[in-house]
């Protein structure tokens, strides 16, 4: 080996990741993106390898393991999971035994995160272990000691909203807020027109693009009802279209299937959800990131979300669940911006009102357009990313 073969060799340093889900899979991949520009900055390589998805891998990593469809919402939805998850888990383990990380990096994925957080913490001490965007324990919390867990288990904690840096720091955290990934890739609203000409869609076509399951369970729970929203809002304009993004293609038969029960005059968009966002007059979609996702592209949306009734009365009526708001929207300002329909309110009826509100009032649009601007300064400004993975970098180099 040269010389110069040796100092690249020692240059290397080695990252592991952690999420699951599709929305954990994007902002993985944005953060890995992020990882590798500012490792280069400083001349590094990295050498990534990560529970997560097709996103990632296609962003650099190495995977050991695909999480993307095995994530859940709810006690009883979460059980048909729990064997995949530890397989995937002890496949992830063996790979860190065989070759400890210089840091690892937890996103979000609670359950699983903890358990790879405490392996580390008992294993491999020596590698620092980031929470990076930390379970939402500030808004759905079932019980303090979960949230000690979280803590105990990782270093330093990098939050992406005020609120959840200002809890964790209460539970003695180190934790920082660097503000929200999605105001990097969202700069500003969505170019309507040209999303419209990429998808061969009318330019004065209405369009209401719907966003109902990026999981199984969501399939079950709430497609139906979104799907008799949208006879509703059928019947009222005959001449919408609706969109159907695919967001992991074991879903597109179901998706498929669903607009044909219905009678709904639309189409499925394969190459992702940002095009068929940018080309709606609305959004109806379930709660989650994409949430955020439509807002920062300036898109007028209504937010639902159902789980199995067992779950949600054990959570309202055991756990006590109690949040204000739960759509992330909402949560980042603490007020309605966009309209949310949770479980029993989760009513077709109400969606479709809702929906044909912001279709047919410009004042209810152009109110929510201004929550919206409210939002995006509350996300924190621009360069998310690179303050993250400077912190990754700056934690792994100590």
């Amino acid at each position: 080996m040269t010389a110069a073969q040796e100092t690249a060799a020692q240059d290397v340093r080695r990252v592991f990741i952690s999420t699951g889900e599709v929305s954990g899979d994007l902002q993985g991949a944005l953060l890995i993106e992020a990882l590798h520009r500012r490792a280069g900055d400083r001349h590094l390589t990295l050498d990534i390898t990560a529970l997560g998805g097709p996103r990632m891998a296609q962003a650099g990593a190495t995977l050991v393991g695909e999480t993307t469809g095995i994530g859940s919402v709810g006690i009883f939805e979460a059980l048909p999971y729990l064997l995949p998850t530890l397989r995937l888990q002890q496949v992830a383990k063996r790979a860190i035994d065989a070759q400890p990380p210089d840091v690892a990096v937890l996103i979000d994925y609670m359950s699983p995160n903890l358990a790879m957080g405490k392996y580390f913490k008992t294993q491999h001490p020596q590698v620092p272990v980031i929470y990076y965007i930390a379970p939402q324990q500030w808004v759905w919390s079932a019980s303090a000691n979960d949230t000690r867990k979280l803590v105990q288990c990782c270093d330093r904690m990098l939050s992406i909203f005020k609120a959840e840096a200002d809890y964790y720091q209460g539970y003695g955290a180190d934790a920082t807020w660097v503000g929200h990934p999605l105001v990097d890739r969202y700069p500003g609203p969505a170019d309507r027109a040209a999303a419209r000409q990429q998808l061969g869609l009318e330019a004065e076509a209405t369009i209401v693009t719907l966003l109902p399951a990026s999981r199984q369970q969501e399939v079950k729970y709430l497609l139906p009802v979104l799907l008799q929203a949208a006879q509703i809002i059928q019947a009222h304009c005959p001449e919408v279209t609706f969109l159907l993004p695919v967001s992991i293609p074991t879903l597109r038969a179901s998706l498929e299937q669903g607009l044909a029960d219905y009678g709904l005059r639309g189409q499925l968009i394969d190459q992702g959800s940002q095009a068929a966002i940018a080309a709606a007059d609305l959004a109806i979609t379930k709660s989650g990131t994409a949430n955020l996702e439509i807002a920062l592209m300036d898109v007028p949306q209504v937010v639902a979300y159902r789980i199995n009734p067992v779950s949600a009365r054990i959570g309202y009526y055991l756990l006590k669940f109690d949040a204000p708001f739960v759509s992330p929207v909402n949560l980042v300002v603490n007020q309605a911006v966009v309209p949310e329909f949770l479980q029993w309110q989760a009513t077709p009826e109400a969606i479709a009102a809702a929906a044909l509100e912001l279709l047919q009032n410009p004042s209810a649009r152009q109110a929510m357009r201004a929550g919206y601007a409210n939002m995006r300064q509350a996300l924190g400004p621009p360069g998310v990313c690179q303050r993250t993975a400077d912190l990754i970098l700056d934690a792994m180099l100590k």
